[in-house]
């Protein structure tokens, strides 16, 4: 495995070595892996020829400060797992690296971002766009992987990719998740035992939440019901659990079983913000 830590080291080696002879697999990441990470891993080593994972805990996708400051770093022990993963290259750039100056460009990707996440976490996507484009321009990948749990977010990079005209394909991973049902996230690890317990809301809410509008429930019936389990949970704080187009966001107020549909969950469990989505209609 070999490390690189600033985008001249790649671009030499990657107009030497890559550029007309490899198909490059990138997983972009803000480390702190854990098994939904290596799921992506596995996808990209088993499609392409080489796989490329990069570790950046992006600054300007958190609009909570405090939220950055708590997200793990966990460098050595993230380089010890790909290194068992036997992935071909790490980049691992600095912050001055990445932004030796604060950027002054932004992202507006319209109604996308006007809903869900894009709502609570104002400039996030602008952000995650701003990253994304940097390190596709960078890695200049032939595949990126990436998980269905941050489903927005994916419906985001598809634009992105789409509009700038990147010359590579998204793919999709299934949601990584525990036996018992818990979306895999690095957020996990800030959960107190019981807050892990209770964190379990969100699967199973969303499990509910199908099951009724599948034998015939109205929507406004399944998400009051739902939304009233959230309140009843003192640990829990709801912020949004919403009917969308997977692909369009667009915010549905009633279920037709002849429509793409996921339902999308986001929430507090005590101090530490957890999403998670479902697909009906796939």
């Amino acid at each position: 495995m070999q490390v690189f830590n600033n985008g001249a080291e790649w671009h030499n080696y990657w107009i030497q070595t890559l550029q007309t002879h490899k198909s490059i697999g990138f997983v972009p990441t803000m480390g702190a892996l854990h098994e939904g990470h290596l799921d992506l891993i596995k996808a990209s080593k088993k499609t392409c020829d080489i796989t490329v994972v990069s570790i950046f805990v992006n600054p300007i996708q958190f609009n909570n400060a405090e939220d950055f400051e708590k997200y793990p770093v966990l460098t050595d022990q993230d380089l010890s797992l790909l290194r068992q993963e036997e992935v071909d290259y790490v980049f691992l750039p600095s912050m001055e690296t990445i932004y030796p100056e604060s950027p002054v460009l932004s992202f507006n990707f319209g109604n996308l971002e006007n809903v869900l996440e894009g709502e609570f976490r104002p400039g996030h996507f602008s952000g995650v766009g701003i990253i994304v484009s940097k390190l596709f321009n960078i890695i200049r990948p032939t595949i990126a992987f990436f998980g269905q749990k941050d489903l927005q977010q994916v419906a985001i990079i598809k634009r992105l990719a789409l509009d700038l005209s990147f010359p590579l394909e998204i793919q999709v991973v299934p949601t990584k998740r525990e036996k018992d049902g818990l979306a895999l996230s690095s957020r996990n690890m800030r959960l107190t035992s019981i807050e892990r317990e209770k964190a379990l809301l969100l699967i199973k809410s969303l499990n509910q939440a199908k099951n009724e509008l599948l034998t015939g429930e109205s929507w406004l019936e399944v998400r009051n019901k739902v939304q009233q389990l959230f309140e009843e949970e003192a640990l829990t704080q709801l912020e949004y659990f919403e009917l969308v187009h997977p692909e369009t966001f667009e915010v549905f107020s009633e279920f037709d079983p002849h429509k793409k549909s996921s339902i999308c969950v986001a929430s507090f469990v005590g101090n530490v913000r957890l999403i998670d989505n479902l697909s009906i209609n796939p």
